[in-house]
C-alpha cells in the first residue's frame, strides 16, 4: 500500500498527488513512468513520473480525469492509500550533450514536459519551453515552468492567456528568428506531437515525442502499447516511451487509440454513477 502525502487540483480536470514510495523515488527519472492500481478489483494504469523527491521518498504523479479508474483515484484523499506503485518504467530521457533544446507541452502533456526541461535546465542547458492550452481556466505548472525556462512562451486557443494560437506557431516563429536547437522534445496530445514533428522536419532539427498508448503490464509481453517506428514494430513500455517523432507512424496511433474511447467513457459514467450512489 502507498500513501497519498499530498493532493492538489490544478484545473476541472487534472489533479497532483504526491505518492510516499521511497524505492520508486530512489531510482526515478525525467522520461520514466509508473503503473499504479488503485484498489485490488482495479486495473492497471500507467501514469508518468512528474516529479519526485528522493530526500522525502516521494514520487508526484499528475493525471486527467478521462477513465473510471482516475475516477476512483480521484476519490481518493490525503493520507489514504493506493494498492500497487509500481517502477521507475521505461527508459530516462537522454539529456546529455545539448546546449540548446525547446521542450513543446500540450494540455496534462505538459505534467510529462516539466520534469524533462527541469532536469535539462539543472544540467545547465539553455531550456526554451513552449506550452500550449485550451484556455487560461486549463493552465497548469505555469509557475514551475517559469523556474525551469530560460524562455517561456504560453500559448492558448482562445487566447485568454498568453499568446494565442497553437504551440508550433510559437516553435516556428522562435526558429525563424533565428533560434538554432539541438532538439526538440514535444509531449502532448498526439495530434499536436505529430504536427511539431512536420514542422522540425521541414528544418531539420531532431525531435523527440513521448508516446503513451493502452498499456497493460509494462514490461512489453502483452503488447498493447505496440507502435510503428520507422517502420519497425516498438513497445512504449520498454523500448520508450520516448521516440524519434520524425519515425513514428501518429496516423496508426492515433487510430489505435481511438478504438477504446466508447468503452472508458461508458465505464467512467459507471464509476461516476457509483460514487454518487454511495454518497447518498
Amino acid at each position: 500500500m502507498f500513501k497519498i502525502v499530498t493532493k492538489k487540483v490544478l484545473n476541472p480536470t487534472v489533479t497532483l498527488m504526491k505518492i510516499e514510495a521511497p524505492l520508486v523515488a530512489k531510482k526515478a527519472q525525467p522520461g520514466q513512468f509508473i503503473i499504479l492500481r488503485v484498489d485490488e478489483e482495479g486495473e492497471r494504469i500507467p501514469l508518468t513520473i512528474a516529479d519526485y523527491d528522493r530526500e522525502e521518498g516521494t514520487v508526484t504523479i499528475i493525471y486527467q480525469i478521462v477513465g473510471a479508474t482516475t475516477e476512483a483515484l480521484n476519490h481518493k484523499e490525503e493520507g489514504e492509500y493506493i494498492q500497487d506503485f509500481v517502477g521507475p518504467l521505461g527508459k530516462a530521457t537522454d539529456t546529455e550533450g545539448k546546449k540548446k533544446v525547446a521542450v513543446v507541452g500540450g494540455g496534462v502533456g505538459c505534467a510529462i514536459a516539466y520534469p524533462v526541461a527541469k532536469k535539462f535546465h539543472e544540467q545547465g542547458t539553455e531550456v526554451h519551453s513552449i506550452v500550449g492550452f485550451r484556455n487560461k481556466d486549463l493552465l497548469i505548472l505555469e509557475d514551475e515552468f517559469r523556474a525551469a525556462s530560460d524562455k517561456l512562451v504560453i500559448m492558448s486557443d482562445d487566447g485568454s492567456v498568453g499568446q494565442k494560437g497553437l504551440v508550433t506557431n510559437a516553435l516556428k516563429d522562435l526558429i525563424e528568428s533565428g533560434e538554432q536547437y539541438d532538439e526538440v522534445i514535444a509531449i502532448g496530445p498526439v495530434i499536436m506531437m505529430k504536427f511539431v514533428c512536420a514542422l522540425t522536419k521541414e528544418y531539420g532539427i531532431k525531435t523527440v515525442v513521448s508516446m503513451n498508448p493502452v498499456m497493460i503490464d509494462g514490461t512489453g509481453m502483452c503488447g498493447g502499447c505496440r507502435l510503428t517506428v520507422g517502420g519497425e514494430t516498438k513497445f512504449a513500455c520498454v523500448d520508450g516511451p520516448e521516440f524519434d517523432g520524425h519515425l513514428v507512424d501518429f496516423d496508426e496511433a492515433m487510430k489505435r487509440g481511438a478504438m477504446y474511447r466508447d468503452y472508458e467513457r461508458h465505464k467512467h459514467e459507471e464509476t461516476c454513477n457509483l460514487f454518487k450512489q454511495e454518497v447518498q
